[in-house]
């Protein structure tokens, strides 16, 4: 078993930009479990299925292909063979992946896909139930949490920059929205994990948080230290066998394969 390192905590919480900045100093794989279950909306929303229909989005993910590839700083999402990491932030596409999100049976497929990543070796990952549910003998547990103005602003910038229009009532009305779907589902709700490490980024720079969670794991007895010459890049995502695509390259043909958040 590898050494892991989960980051949950509610939408915009900067979870992403720090797990990102961690799993790279530490030359440790990073794993983005939010942008699989946003390529997994992309596909359902571009297939025209109902999130009222289960048995028609279990059609549709059984014949889809998610793939993770890249850097941490230059991560890859693929969907069907497509690049999607500059079409899933948006925020009709987040919308839906939170409702996804809670769906049973798609947590399911997806928490095998994510813990399958393990055998790769030492690894970060951000998501809402990593601590509780899918590595709940995580060496190292984190809870990155913030007031939702901050995550309010921080989110609307991230839009802004994108070239969407984001006001921010409407952003914050929105994570609202979330923060209640997410921690009131009965499907592994968002909440900290046993014995994590809370940590409230309200009014802090990105580098002092990051700084805070690397010293909780290079104190931890088990932590093995950056391995040189490691690529980080979790590789193939899909829970299938073989080689990943590798960085910059998109999976080959192959057996199709269900993911999901």
């Amino acid at each position: 078993m590898s050494f892991v390192v989960t980051i949950d905590g509610p939408a915009a919480a900067g979870k992403s930009t720090t797990a990102r900045a961690v799993a790279s100093r530490l030359e440790f794989l990073y794993v983005d479990t939010g942008a699989l279950y946003r390529a997994a909306a992309l596909k359902l929303q571009a297939s025209g299925v109902a999130l009222d229909d289960p048995r028609a989005i279990e059609e549709c993910l059984a014949a889809t292909r998610l793939d993770l590839s890249g850097s941490p700083e230059h991560a890859h999402v693929w969907l069907d063979g497509a690049d999607v990491a500059g079409e899933i932030r948006t925020p009709a596409v987040s919308e839906m992946s939170s409702r996804l999100a809670a769906m049973p049976a798609v947590r399911r497929r997806l928490q095998e896909i994510q813990r399958a990543l393990r055998d790769r070796g030492p690894l970060v990952a951000e998501g809402r139930d990593l601590g509780t549910v899918v590595f709940p003998d995580a060496e190292v547990k984190i809870f990155l949490d913030a007031d939702v103005e901050t995550r309010a602003r921080r989110r609307a910038r991230e839009l802004e920059g994108r070239g969407i229009a984001a006001p921010l009532d409407q952003v914050q009305d929105e994570l609202a929205r979330r923060d209640e779907r997410d921690r009131g589902r009965s499907d592994s709700p968002l909440r900290p994990a046993p014995g994590a490490t809370m940590i409230d980024g309200s009014g802090r720079d990105a580098e002092h948080v990051v700084d805070e969670v690397l010293q909780v794991v290079r104190v931890h007895p088990g932590f093995p230290g950056a391995r040189a010459g490691r690529v980080a890049h979790p590789g193939r995502a899909s829970g299938g066998s073989g080689a990943g695509p590798g960085p910059g390259r998109a999976p080959g043909p192959g057996p199709a394969s269900t993911t999901s958040d």
